[in-house]
C-alpha cells in the first residue's frame, strides 16, 4: 500500500459521491418496487450516513494530498470501506431472501457490479482493496451457501460456484489493470522527466543564445557604427569600397545572427504578431530602395509591379511581412546572375489576401530538391554553401512566419530558366492617412535640434557612438555610465527623451526605468529601450517598465533618429504639423 493511494481514493470517491447516492437511490426504489416495506427507506437513510461518515473522514487527504496519513488513520479509512460496502451491499440481502427470483437475480448483478467497482478503484492499495472486496464477496458467495444450508437446496451451491469464477476472472483483470496502470504511471513519469529535461534544455538554449547574441552585438554595433560614421567622411573611391565592404559584411553578420533567433523563437513557440494597419506601398518602396542599388552591383534589374486595385494599406505584421519579402529578395538576387528579378503584388479582393511573388532568372532549382528547401538549413543542393553563403535558414523562417500569419508560401522553378516564390498573405484592407505620415517626417527633420537627450551606456565606445550619431542633429547629449547615474541625474534635470541600455554595472537599465517612472521630474519623459539584448522576453521586459520604443544594436541611425525625433515631438506640434499638411 503506498501513501498516494489512500489520497487517491478518498479524491475518487469524492467525485463519484453524487453518483453512488444516485444509484442508493434507484436501488432502494427497485428493492422497495420488489419487496414493498419500510426497510428500503431506513436503508437509504443508513447509506446518507454512512457517506456523510466517509466523506468527513475522509477531508484531510483530500485537502492535502501529499500528507502521509498515521497507522491510525489508515486503519480507520479501512474500517469505514469496510462499513460502508457492508451499509451499502445491505440491500442485497434484502433483496436476496424477500424479492423473489427477481430479486435475487438483481442482488447478484448489484454484488457482481459492486466488486468491479471496488477492485478498479483501490487495486492500487491492497489494505482498502481487501476491507472493500471481502464484504461484497461475502454478499457475493455467501448468500446461496446460506440459502443451501437453510433451505435445504444443494443446488443454490452451482451460485455459489458461478460467483467464485466470476471473482478469478475479476482477479486477473485487476491485475492486468494494475499492471497497465502501473506501465501508464511510469511513462508518464518518464514523459514528465523528459519533458522537465527538454523544458530545461531549451531555457538553456535560450539563454545561451540571448548571451550568444548579446556578445556579438556589443562589439558589432562599434564596428557597424564606425564604418557608417567613416562613410560620412571625405573618402577617395578605393576607401570608399573597402568601407562599404565593411558595412555589408556587417548586414551579413547581423542578418545571420537575427535568422538564428528568428529560428530559435519560431521553434520554442514563442514568436508574437502584432496587427496594425500597413503601407503597402510605401513598405515596398523602401525594399525597392533597399535592393535596388545591390542587384544593380550584380548586373541585375530589380522591377516591382503593383496591381492598380492592391489597397493602399492593409492590417497585418509589417515587421514580419518584410522580413518575408526580405529573405525572398535576398535568395532570388543570391542566385541570380544576369537577367532580372521581379516583384509582382496582386490582391485577391473575394478571399481578402495579399499575393506576392518574387521570380529570377537564375539557376533553378532541380525538381527533386524543391520538397527540401523550406526544410531548416537546407539548400538547393551541398556546393550552395560554398558557392552562395548562407544558413539555409531564411526559406524556412518564411515559410513559418507566412503560415503564422495564415498564409502560405510556395514555389516553382525550372533548373536553368529560374524560380517563382508567392507569398498568400490573408489581411484586411483599410485606408491609410498620408496626411499623418507626411506630418511624422517634417517633424523628423528637425526634432532633434536643441533636445536634451539622456544617454545610459555602459561601454564607453558606444557611448562615443552616440555622440557621433545624434550631435550632428543639433541635439545637447548627457551621457552616463550606468542606472545608478541616469536615476540620481533624472532627479534634477529634464530631458526630452532618455535611451537606456539594459545590462550595466551598478543599476541595470530595467531597474533604473523603475526608478526614473516612480518620481522625479522626468517620470513621464519618453523613455527608450537601446540594447544588444534582442530577445522577445527582453522586449517584454522594457514593454512592462513602460518604454516607448525598443532598438536593438547594432544601431540603425536612420531608426534611432526618427525614433527619437517622434518621442520628442509633442502630439499638439504634430496635430499642428498635419493641419499645415
Amino acid at each position: 500500500m503506498t501513501t498516494s493511494g489512500y489520497a487517491m481514493a478518498a479524491q475518487v470517491r469524492a467525485r463519484e459521491l453524487g453518483s453512488r447516492l444516485a444509484l442508493a437511490a434507484f436501488i432502494g426504489f427497485v428493492g422497495w418496487i420488489l419487496a414493498p416495506s419500510i426497510w428500503p427507506a431506513v436503508w437509504i437513510v443508513v447509506v446518507l450516513a454512512s457517506q456523510g461518515a466517509d466523506w468527513w473522514l475522509c477531508r484531510d487527504l483530500r485537502r492535502a494530498p501529499e500528507q502521509v496519513p498515521s497507522p491510525a488513520y489508515k486503519i480507520a479509512c479501512c474500517v469505514m470501506a469496510s462499513l460502508n460496502v457492508v451499509v451499502y451491499s445491505g440491500m442485497t440481502g434484502y433483496l436476496w431472501f424477500y424479492g423473489g427470483e427477481e430479486g435475487r437475480i438483481f442482488a447478484m448483478i448489484q454484488a457482481a457490479g459492486g466488486l468491479l467497482h471496488v477492485s478498479l478503484h483501490m487495486h492500487h492499495t491492497r489494505a482498502l482493496l481487501l476491507s472493500a472486496v471481502i464484504p461484497h464477496a461475502l454478499y457475493f458467495v455467501g448468500l446461496p451457501v446460506a440459502t443451501a444450508i437453510l433451505e435445504r437446496r444443494p443446488a443454490e451451491l452451482l451460485i455459489t460456484v458461478g460467483g467464485l469464477l466470476y471473482m478469478s476472472h475479476l482477479v486477473v483483470a485487476v491485475r492486468q489493470s494494475s499492471a497497465t496502470t502501473s506501465g501508464l504511471q511510469a511513462a508518464n513519469a518518464e514523459a514528465r522527466e523528459a519533458r522537465h529535461k527538454a523544458d530545461a534544455a531549451s531555457a538553456a538554449k535560450s539563454d545561451f543564445l540571448a548571451v550568444v547574441s548579446h556578445e556579438i552585438r556589443t562589439p558589432m554595433n562599434a564596428v557597424i557604427s564606425a564604418a557608417n560614421l567613416l562613410r560620412r567622411t571625405r573618402l577617395d573611391a578605393e576607401q570608399r569600397e573597402h568601407v562599404m565592404m565593411l558595412i555589408d559584411a556587417g548586414d551579413v553578420l547581423v542578418g545571420l545572427l537575427n535568422d538564428v533567433l528568428d529560428f530559435s523563437k519560431i521553434e520554442a513557440g514563442k514568436m508574437h504578431l502584432e496587427q496594425a494597419p500597413m503601407d503597402v506601398r510605401a513598405r515596398l518602396t523602401s525594399l525597392q530602395r533597399l535592393w535596388e542599388p545591390k542587384a544593380e552591383a550584380g548586373g541585375v534589374t530589380l522591377r516591382f509591379d503593383i496591381a492598380d486595385d492592391t489597397p493602399d494599406g492593409v492590417v497585418t505584421d509589417a515587421l514580419r511581412f518584410q522580413q518575408i519579402l526580405f529573405n525572398l529578395l535576398s535568395n532570388a538576387l543570391k542566385f541570380t546572375r544576369e537577367g532580372e528579378v521581379t516583384v509582382s503584388v496582386a490582391w485577391d479582393a473575394p478571399n481578402a489576401a495579399l499575393i506576392l511573388a518574387v521570380a529570377d532568372t537564375g539557376c533553378g532549382i532541380p525538381e527533386d530538391r524543391l520538397a527540401h528547401i523550406f526544410d531548416s538549413f537546407e539548400q538547393a543542393d551541398v556546393g550552395t554553401t560554398r558557392r552562395y553563403g548562407g544558413t539555409g535558414l531564411g526559406l524556412a523562417i518564411s515559410r513559418r512566419l507566412a503560415e503564422m500569419m495564415g498564409g502560405d508560401l510556395t514555389v516553382t522553378s525550372v533548373v536553368g530558366q529560374g524560380s517563382t516564390f508567392t507569398v498568400r498573405l490573408p489581411a484586411e484592407a483599410v485606408v491609410m492617412a498620408p496626411a499623418q505620415d507626411k506630418a511624422r517626417r517634417v517633424a523628423d527633420a528637425g526634432a532633434l535640434r536643441g533636445r536634451q537627450v539622456l544617454a545610459a551606456d555602459d561601454h564607453a565606445v558606444n557611448r562615443r557612438i552616440l555622440s557621433l550619431l545624434l550631435e550632428p542633429h543639433g541635439c545637447v547629449l548627457t551621457l552616463v555610465e550606468n542606472g545608478a547615474e541616469a536615476v540620481a541625474i533624472c532627479q534634477t534635470q529634464v530631458f526630452d527623451a532618455i535611451l537606456m541600455d539594459m545590462q550595466m554595472p551598478v543599476m541595470d537599465g530595467l531597474e533604473a526605468s523603475r526608478g526614473i517612472r516612480s518620481s522625479g521630474v522626468n517620470r513621464d519623459t519618453p523613455l527608450i529601450a537601446l540594447t544588444a539584448n534582442a530577445m522577445d522576453v527582453h522586449r517584454a521586459a522594457w514593454d512592462e517598465v513602460g518604454a516607448q520604443a525598443f532598438l536593438t544594436k547594432p544601431i540603425d541611425p536612420v531608426l534611432l533618429a526618427r525614433t527619437l525625433a517622434e518621442a520628442c515631438t509633442p502630439a499638439v506640434e504634430t496635430d499642428e504639423l498635419v493641419q499645415a499638411a
